[in-house]
């Protein structure tokens, strides 16, 4: 069953971690050692072990640097260089926003607290092992009824006029609003032409107001690019084959969707993520729906 490859590559890139948390490790490194998609892999990573790879590594190397306060004379700054932090005060914040103390105050108390263990389960929920999917996971009621509502469509390349958002993904409205104005002044609107809106960072990975956010809609194949306008740019969109799962709710549960294919349906699909974006074609006006909600359909590009 597909679902025991991904078990396979996800356990390789744990091991990864912990024979190698002491050095620089890159999302790319990670990536590579389980063999995905970097561009998807911590979507994938996180849905399968409830728990982000960067996340799960400072997990690792916070627990190394507790055996050694406990077990050796070294100093904080070596065991902080030894456990592979950049700094001396980037590993004192997430030591203190773990475990609750400073490594020194930890190391005074050690015979207190001889028992590590008790240190090393004090974890918040977000921080669990990495053994936290279900190794004996089968595929329940819900796991087929995901695989009738996905379908699988083969999409031609596509050119897109966007705008582009740097912010929270719940704060695109901006970037719509000017690109709609763009669009219907030139009688690009639906059925014929569609809107797609791209979250091109993880919201798990980047910080809130970092993320970027691409409003597009598609153009004619005659189109010949004409605004005068820099915030409206021009670019194409790859085709190949995607996962498509309609959505329809609340934008702020929109993050769900990506949960249930990449965590829930991807990993007994047969299919494995591709190395391109995921696209959201947008179906309604959410400010126009009854119930404020947004009708999506998430393509998410997938090989064999």
């Amino acid at each position: 069953m597909m679902n025991g490859e991904y078990k396979h590559r996800i356990d390789s890139v744990i091991r990864y971690i912990e024979e190698n948390g002491s050095q620089k490790l890159t999302l790319e490194d990670l990536a590579r050692a389980a063999n995905f998609s970097k561009y998807h892999f911590s979507r994938i990573f996180t849905a399968m072990t409830g728990v982000t790879p960067v996340a799960f590594l400072n997990r690792k190397r916070l627990e190394k640097s507790v055996r050694l306060l406990g077990e050796t004379n070294m100093t904080v700054l070596a065991i902080a260089g030894e456990c592979g932090f950049e700094s001396l005060s980037a590993y004192h914040a997430l030591f203190k926003k773990h475990y609750g103390t400073t490594p020194n105050e930890m190391r005074k108390a050690r015979t207190q607290y001889s028992n590590i263990s008790q240190w090393t389960s004090n974890m918040p929920e977000e921080t669990a092992s990495g053994t936290a999917y279900n190794e004996n996971r089968k595929r329940s009621l819900l796991g087929r009824t995901w695989d009738r509502m996905i379908a699988i469509k083969e999409l031609t390349p596509l050119n897109v006029a966007y705008v582009r958002h740097v912010g929270s993904y719940l704060d695109t409205g901006a970037a719509w609003d000017k690109l709609g104005r763009w669009a219907y002044e030139r009688g690009i609107t639906p059925p014929s032409e569609h809107f797609i809106g791209i979250s091109l960072d993880d919201a798990g990975l980047v910080d809130e107001y970092a993320c970027r956010y691409d409003a597009c809609v598609t153009l004619p194949e005659d189109w010949t690019p004409d605004s005068a306008d820099p915030q409206v740019q021009f670019k194409s969109l790859s085709g190949g084959m995607y996962a498509v799962y309609p959505f329809y709710d609340t934008i702020d549960k929109f993050v769900l969707a990506y949960q249930n294919v990449f965590g829930l349906w991807l990993p007994n699909s047969g299919y494995e993520a591709d190395d391109r974006p995921c696209l959201e074609f947008c179906l309604n006006d959410p400010a126009r729906d009854p119930e404020g909600k947004c009708r999506v359909d998430l393509y998410v590009p997938i090989k064999k």
